[in-house]
């Protein structure tokens, strides 16, 4: 009977290894949620208040804010339960639910950058032609096509684990419901979801992949023919920051779910996972405004706008008590 009874919720342990510092973690994990949230909703504003960012360049950024938004929602609300409440239980269903928007939000990301990749290709290699080819359109549709493509290559593995049965120890091992940590509590054989999940990562990962990579590449031999210096880094300027943010996307991403096997070492797979679910979205935001010299000076005039008009909002209010 016991082999075929399956858990109706299950317990995420979180950080099991430091009980005396919860509260610590509640206060960092609580702190960079906020940021995170306060810095994308800023871009987004940022964007939508400056004409001259009204591009397709920036459409895309922010969408990226907006994505990033929703990924750091999908876990740190009950990670954040977890560490100040206690409440460590989930609904399978819960879990389930959490774990496919996880998975989903990564993988548009994946086909996100990818397109920002592509839009600066065109940019940089037809910039005579970008207008026509990047048009309002065009920008939209890809857009969309991310956002659903990685909600479509998420579904079926999601839908093989909901059928699964879990009946070992309803403990997860890890601060949300993961792929790996999750496949490990059943006791049905997983073998054909974990090989369908990787062929749907590498999948996933290597479409992205070869689009920004073969991007970039005639990125490099169109800026290498510009004669001047001053020309090249002009060019390449508008690539930085989206590099910066691919490599780290890419790097744990790959780490973590181009493999054919769930992974053992959870300690490991913890911090990795604080990587690209709670530093990359606090940090993608700091590095396409540091590196954007439109996007820095609209913020710094929307925010010298709020202190004048909270100043004379107070100036005004002081006047009736001064009479």
């Amino acid at each position: 009977m016991w082999n075929q009874t399956s858990h109706v919720e299950f317990i995420i342990m979180g950080f099991p290894e430091l009980p005396q510092h919860q509260l610590y973690l509640f206060a960092f994990f609580s702190t960079i949620y906020l940021l995170t949230l306060l810095e994308n909703v800023l871009l987004i504003v940022t964007i939508s208040l400056n004409n001259h960012l009204h591009t397709p360049m920036y459409f895309f950024l922010g969408n990226l804010s907006l994505l990033e938004i929703f990924y750091v929602s999908v876990t740190m609300p009950k990670l954040l339960s977890n560490l100040l409440l206690g409440e460590k239980t989930i609904t399978l269903e819960g879990c389930i639910t959490q774990l496919y928007f996880f998975l989903s939000l990564a993988s548009s990301e994946c086909f996100l950058l990818a397109t920002m990749a592509y839009d600066r290709y065109l940019a940089i290699c037809y910039p005579l032609h970008y207008a026509t080819l990047m048009n309002h359109r065009v920008f939209t549709v890809l857009s969309l096509v991310s956002w659903l493509g990685g909600f479509l290559a998420s579904f079926p593995s999601v839908l093989m684990i909901s059928n699964l049965q879990f009946c070992r120890k309803n403990t997860i091992r890890h601060f949300f419901c993961d792929l790996s940590p999750l496949l490990r509590l059943s006791c049905t054989d997983t073998s054909s979801i974990e090989m369908l999940d990787f062929v749907a990562a590498l999948a996933v990962l290597m479409t992205s992949l070869a689009v920004t990579g073969t991007s970039y590449v005639c990125i490099f031999c169109t800026v290498a023919k510009i004669p001047s210096v001053k020309g090249k880094r002009k060019a390449f300027s508008t690539c930085v920051s989206h590099l910066a943010v691919v490599s780290m996307f890419y790097a744990t991403t790959i780490f973590m779910y181009a493999r054919p096997k769930a992974i053992g070492t959870f300690d490991l797979n913890k911090l990795v996972s604080i990587l690209y679910t709670v530093v990359a979205p606090f940090l993608n935001p700091i590095i396409y405004s540091l590196r954007n010299r439109e996007v820095r000076k609209t913020l710094r005039r929307a925010l010298h706008n709020s202190a004048m008009l909270s100043k004379c909002f107070q100036t005004e209010k002081l006047k009736p008590s001064q009479n």
